[in-house]
C-alpha cells in the first residue's frame, strides 16, 4: 500500500490532502473520496482509507476542510451555509487533482456535503453517507450540547489539539457555535437529496447521539431510486462512529455497495 501527503494552494488557503494507492490498481477503478466529520480531519480516519483501499483495489483520497488538521486555519467562523459551501472547495480539489468521476464516503456533517455534492455533480458515481444528517432535530442540539459541556474537561481538549493543533479552539467552535445557533436551526438538506441521480447507501447507528433514524430514512426515502439503490443499513447497539465501533461490518457495506455498482 502506497501512501502518498501534499498540499494543494488555493486563494482561500493550503489543503492537506493524503491518497492512499493499492499495489494493484485497475485503471477503470474510481477513486473513494473520504469527507470527514465536524471535529475530524485525515488523521481521524486512522486505518480505515487504507483498509478500503487494499479491500476493494482502488484508490482513497482524504482531505483536510480549511481550518482543520493540517490545511490552513481561518480566523472566521463557518458561515451557516457550509455544508453548501463545501461543493465549491471540493470542486477546486477535483480540478487539481485532475479527478473526474468519483464515489463519496462521508461521516456525520460529511456525509451531509456528499450528498450536496452528489445533487449537484453527474461525475458522482455514488454516495455512501455514515451517520449524516439531513436537518436540524432536537437530539442533534441536545448532543452537540453535552459534548460543547465535555470539551470543558482539559483533557477532552487536548485530545482535540493532538490534530488540530493551535487551530483547535476554532473547530471546536465552528461546530458548536453553528450548529447550535438559531440561524442554523432550519438548516435541511430534503431538497437536495431530491436531485440525487446516483447509487446511495446510508449506513447509520440506532443509538446515534447526534442524530435519530429520522435521517436514514428522509435521507433514503427522498433519493431517487438508481439500480437498486437507496440502501439502509441500521446497526443496532451502535453510536456516532459506525466505522470505529463496527470497522469490519461497515468495510463489508461499503466492499459490497462498490462491487453491487461496479465502482471498483
Amino acid at each position: 500500500m502506497k501512501s502518498e501527503n501534499k498540499f494543494i494552494t488555493l486563494s482561500s488557503g493550503k489543503i492537506f490532502i493524503k491518497t492512499w494507492t493499492p499495489g494493484k490498481l485497475s485503471k477503470d477503478s474510481t477513486p473513494v473520496f473520504l469527507l470527514h466529520d465536524s471535529l475530524g480531519c485525515v488523521d481521524t480516519w486512522k486505518e480505515l482509507p487504507a483498509k478500503i483501499a487494499s479491500e476493494n483495489q482502488c484508490s482513497v483520497i482524504a482531505y483536510d476542510r480549511l481550518g482543520f488538521g493540517k490545511s490552513s486555519r481561518q480566523e472566521k467562523l463557518p458561515s451557516v451555509h457550509f455544508i453548501s459551501d463545501e461543493f465549491e472547495m471540493f470542486q477546486k480539489i477535483l480540478k487539481e487533482l485532475k479527478i473526474k468521476s468519483y464515489l463519496l464516503f462521508g461521516h456525520s456533517v460529511g456525509g451531509s456535503m456528499a450528498l450536496i455534492i452528489a445533487s449537484r455533480d453527474s461525475n458522482c458515481l455514488g454516495v455512501i453517507t455514515e451517520s449524516a444528517q439531513a436537518f436540524v432535530e432536537p437530539l442533534t442540539r441536545e448532543g452537540i450540547q453535552k459534548a460543547k459541556l465535555d470539551f470543558t474537561n482539559q483533557e477532552r481538549f487536548e485530545k482535540l489539539k493532538k490534530y488540530h493543533g493551535e487551530k483547535s479552539e476554532w473547530v471546536l467552535k465552528s461546530w458548536t457555535e453553528i450548529w447550535l445557533s438559531e440561524d442554523f436551526a432550519n438548516w435541511s438538506l430534503q431538497r437536495e437529496i431530491k436531485k440525487i441521480n446516483c447509487p446511495v447507501l446510508c449506513i447509520h447507528g440506532d443509538h446515534d447521539e447526534y442524530g435519530s433514524l429520522a435521517f436514514p430514512e428522509i435521507i433514503t426515502s427522498l433519493v431517487t431510486p438508481f439500480d437498486g439503490s437507496p440502501e439502509k443499513k441500521i446497526i443496532s447497539n451502535c453510536g456516532h462512529i459506525p466505522h470505529k465501533e463496527y470497522e469490519r461490518l461497515v468495510l463489508d457495506y461499503i466492499h459490497g455497495f462498490l462491487k453491487k455498482q461496479k465502482l471498483s
